[in-house]
């Protein structure tokens, strides 16, 4: 089976999942869950056992964007269709690795939030992979030649024909730092900014977090903080993933040390 392109090295800690997780049929949960995304740009949920579920809490949070692959509701189901391993823009369609990445990378605003549920875990693997970006941000911001060339406007071509350049590390208003990165055929590099890459690669191997969906579980992250990807699987494998962008605006990424932002 295809595995990440450094296995079995995760950050120590808590389990992530316990770590992030609210309720979502408490009462205000949808307030915590907004707070919980401002603070740490994680929430990990579960009981969403059907489609419908699924759809109705992504409502309560965001305006579902519909997307290429997407169904009218603009959910999109996620499983190995067995069409699409020769087509690396489908990869997702598959059972193959999914390396760390910001969805919608290759748009000029990519959707600030991604809600993704297991309502079928793989017989074997399928396991998502996390990566808070502050946390390979704290690993640059002492190098100032890396933090320059990852912040450069034009450190990254990121999709095709139609795709945008774009900073690894972008400066937003008020301070935040929004992330910006994927490691795959779709982003062509500033040639400063790919000295730095194998650094960064091996930050976000040190940093991966992995959580083990079960049915009904997942994951809502701010897409402009956090990077996601997910192991190889065999067998039978179903989520439902929604993107969109939040009905309470705040501001994306996350506050780096030099701004007061603490320890990542």
């Amino acid at each position: 089976m295809n595995r990440p392109d450094l296995p079995g090295k995760f950050a120590p800690g808590a389990d992530p999942f316990a770590a992030h997780f609210v309720d979502p049929v408490l009462p205000g949960a949808v307030k915590t869950v907004t707070a919980r995304l401002r603070e740490t740009g994680l929430v990990t949920l579960s009981g969403l056992t059907t489609r419908a579920a699924v759809l109705d809490f992504a409502r309560q949070l965001m305006d579902v964007q519909r997307q290429r692959d997407s169904g009218p509701d603009g959910l999109t189901a996620i499983d190995d269709t067995g069409q699409h391993l020769r087509w690396p823009r489908f990869s997702g369609q598959s059972s193959l690795v999914l390396s760390l990445h910001t969805e919608g990378s290759a748009r000029v605003a990519p959707p600030r939030l991604m809600l993704l549920v297991c309502t079928e875990p793989a017989p074997q693997g399928g396991h998502s992979l996390l990566v808070d970006g502050r946390s390979l941000y704290a690993e640059t911001e002492d190098c100032p030649e890396a933090v320059a060339a990852l912040s450069n406007p034009r450190a990254g071509f990121f999709g095709r024909s139609g795709g945008t350049f774009a900073p690894v590390f972008a400066q937003h208003d008020g301070g935040q730092v929004p992330v910006r990165f994927r490691q795959d055929e779709f982003v062509r590099w500033h040639p400063l900014a790919r000295l730095h890459l194998h650094a960064l690669r091996m930050a976000a191997v040190r940093h991966q977090q992995m959580l083990t969906l079960e049915a009904g579980q997942g994951y809502l992250l701010d897409n402009r903080r956090w990077l996601h990807g997910r192991i190889a699987f065999d067998g039978a494998r179903r989520c439902y993933r929604a993107l969109g962008n939040p009905h309470e605006p705040a501001p994306p990424g996350f506050l780096p040390r030099s701004m007061g932002g603490g320890a990542a």
